[in-house]
């Protein structure tokens, strides 16, 4: 079976990107299914294998020939753009930020030219990439920029759990702004086809509402009425199964038993909130995340790219206690689409 090229980008060097990276390519049945190659640098990696500890060892690469794809050793793409007294771990700095913005050029690049099969790319800081010159408020509109996509949306995922996004990285008023019978559309019909590329043959998709109750026959709010609901009828008539709008209330405990393959919610946290209570797991008494599981897949594109679900985690970049959890998800789901 030919295995897919997985081109993972190491994301902030001042983050927790290099040691999740590497610790995620420890996972043996990722090099079972597809041939994992990092974009960074040499010598971030370098010292992530050094605190951890690791004992794989580095394979930098300058194409895919020199691709060895073996357990116990990681391909690398040196873009050499950041050395270690260039920044610190757990600083936002503008170094760090433009280095992560080059790596993520380069995955895309590969994808747009076909020398990856998908792009999996670490946690990135928003002010550090804005302190480079970056316009973008993160990954998905990087990625739709560079591709030219018009027409996209983030998707997340964990187990039972998915949720496709009307809006993401806006405020919550222009959020209410953008719940438009168009948008709704496009963000239905993408989450048609991104569950049908996952294998998943008639997808059962519901539809959030944006108002308290999905709006209470416009007792309280009118976009329920004037934009949600005509798209949902005009789906239904080109025969794609889909059920809303759903209070937002229920619509998770629904999809998460199996009523919905997917839930379409209108804005960031109505999304992203019930994600994170099932996926991130918080102990007291060791001070320490003991699950960071969900997986974030930018749906439209032309090439496929999925994501860890949280960012830089400052507060132990450095230190060797980062959990690869959701990286290694992130692999897996994007090996799935590639196939």
């Amino acid at each position: 079976m030919k295995r897919p090229i997985i081109g993972i980008t190491m994301g902030d060097p001042a983050g927790i990107g290099a040691e999740i990276a590497v610790k995620a390519l420890g996972n043996e049945e990722i090099y079972r299914k597809s041939k994992p190659i990092v974009i960074g640098s040499k010598s971030v990696i370098d010292d992530a294998l050094k605190f951890i500890p690791s004992n794989l060892k580095l394979n930098v690469i300058k194409n895919r020939e020199e691709i060895k794809g073996e357990f116990g050793i990681i391909d690398l793409i040196d873009l050499d753009n950041i050395k270690l007294d260039e920044f610190n771990y757990g600083k936002v700095s503008a170094k760090a930020g433009q280095a992560s913005l080059e790596y993520i050029y380069k995955g895309i690049d590969l994808a747009m030219e076909g020398l990856v099969d998908a792009v999996v790319t670490g946690p990135i800081h928003k002010e550090a990439i804005k302190a480079a010159g970056s316009p973008f408020a993160g990954h998905t509109e990087i990625f739709a920029s560079r591709t030219k996509t018009k027409n996209y949306a983030m998707m997340l995922a964990d187990d039972n759990l998915r949720v496709i996004h009307v809006s993401t990285h806006v405020s919550l008023r222009q959020a209410c702004d953008l719940v438009k019978k168009e948008r709704v559309l496009t963000v239905i019909h993408l989450a048609d086809k991104a569950l049908k590329d996952l294998g998943i043959k008639n997808p059962k998709i519901g539809v959030a509402g944006l108002n308290p109750h999905a709006g209470e026959g416009g007792l309280f709010g009118k976009e329920e009425l004037g934009e949600i609901i005509p798209a949902i009828i005009q789906v239904k008539k080109e025969g794609i199964d889909v059920e809303g709008p759903i209070p937002p209330d229920t619509i998770f405990s629904k999809t998460i038993g199996g009523q919905y393959d997917i839930a379409v919610v209108m804005y960031h946290d109505q999304g992203h909130i019930p994600m994170k209570v099932i996926g991130f797991k918080y102990n007291k008494e060791t001070n320490k995340w003991s699950t960071m599981s969900g997986v974030n897949i930018t749906v439209g594109l032309p090439i496929i790219r999925t994501s860890v679900d949280h960012g830089v985690a400052f507060g132990k970049a450095g230190e060797g206690r980062a959990n690869e959890e959701s990286m290694v998800e992130a692999i897996k789901m994007a090996i799935d689409f590639a196939e």
